[in-house]
């Protein structure tokens, strides 16, 4: 296949080389795509602690069962656990919202920080729901800003600058998105897992994400999560250099990666983002609205049908991707620092969901 035979020229090295045939618009040959919904070859069913987390903690988290889920491994890449759609019926919605509503607020950081004053990125949502509700399918009509949005960070802010996480850039984590996370870790294996910082991507059918690998957290002991939301992408994990050829798998929304272990430290991108597999303008998971009645102590909100329309308009042509990290080990504490104050940010709005080959600035978000 194409695919396989761009691995064996010369030149770039292997990862590079595929990111950029994935990343191109007329790439039709998609066949050695993994498509966890059909898995075969290489893929291999993965074992999780059913016992960790009670039925009652996953419906509060909104997620079926445990014991309903399906859970994957690839071979060649112990640690990494791909977790189809696991959520209950209408649960997708609550974590969308909170990713376009209430996610970006302060005093939380997103990359419209870097120029435009505090006071303009304030309600981001407030400013571009009804231009998001009117918004037809001219590519020429003005984006609002949850459009210009590209990351928001959470917990321990990512220095872009630094690529380092310190004590004194520090807000309060989400407690919703910490339950959701702690569930999910339990359920493979990481009991006492700790949701210390969060980096959230917000794609568009142009968008990509650099080939990285994230290494900043001072636990690698720890997984990495990804959970993704709206249209689907292309992921490529490689291996611990960037001379190894990666494999790619399709994410859909709903889908949920774990790497860790040996997987924890690997070479990843996303080279292009797809229109959902079924060919509508949304997957049909996220059809269903949330039932009306919500189990006791769920983190889950109800949310009203205005807001899931202007949510829905964002993921007609756009996907959401959280990632969450332990930063710090129990008890550990950050090296003392010198020369910085913590408050660096990105050198440019989006520099991280693009692959540039003249820069040799690691882009440190993560994805799935």
């Amino acid at each position: 296949m194409a695919a396989a035979a761009l691995t064996r020229e010369g030149g770039e090295d292997a990862f590079r080389r595929l990111f950029r045939f994935y990343r191109q618009r007329d790439a039709s040959d998609l066949r050695g795509v993994v498509d966890f919904s059909v898995p075969g070859g290489q893929v291999f069913r993965s074992q999780l602690s059913i016992s960790s987390v009670s039925d009652q903690d996953a419906y509060r988290a909104g997620l079926q069962p445990v014991s309903q889920w399906k859970a994957y491994g690839l071979n060649g890449y112990p640690g990494f656990i791909f977790i189809p759609n696991p959520f209950l019926p209408g649960c997708q919605r609550h974590w969308v919202k909170q990713c376009l509503k209430l996610y970006p607020q302060k005093p939380n950081v997103c990359n419209l920080d870097l120029h435009m004053a505090p006071e303009k990125t304030i309600d981001l949502w407030g400013q571009s729901k009804e231009q998001l509700k009117r918004k037809g399918s001219s590519k020429r009509e003005p984006r609002s800003l949850l459009e210009k949005l590209r990351w928001v960070t959470l917990g321990y802010h990512y220095n872009w600058d630094t690529k380092k996480y310190s004590a004194n850039h520090h807000t309060p984590f989400p407690s919703d998105l910490a339950f959701l996370s702690e569930q999910v870790a339990a359920a493979c294996g990481f009991r006492g897992f700790q949701a210390q910082a969060g980096i959230l991507n917000y794609y568009h059918f142009d968008s990509s994400l650099g080939i990285h690998v994230d290494e900043s957290e001072l636990d690698h002991s720890r997984p990495l999560l990804s959970f993704s939301f709206g249209q689907s992408s292309i992921f490529l994990l490689g291996g611990l250099k960037r001379e190894e050829a990666p494999t790619a798998m399709f994410m859909h929304s709903g889908d949920i990666m774990v790497m860790s272990g040996f997987s924890r430290l690997l070479y990843h991108a996303v080279p292009r983002v797809l229109p959902n597999p079924e060919g509508t303008a949304l997957p049909s998971c996220l059809d269903q609205a949330l039932p009306s009645a919500l189990p006791v102590g769920s983190v889950i909100e109800q949310s009203s049908e205005e807001d899931w329309q202007v949510c829905a308009k964002y993921l007609q042509t756009s996907r959401i991707n959280m990632t969450i990290r332990q930063v710090l080990a129990e008890g550990q504490k950050f090296p003392e620092e010198s020369g910085t104050n913590g408050e660096g940010q990105a050198p440019s709005e989006d520099s991280h969901h693009r692959e540039n080959s003249r820069a040799k600035r690691r882009k440190p978000s993560t994805d799935s």
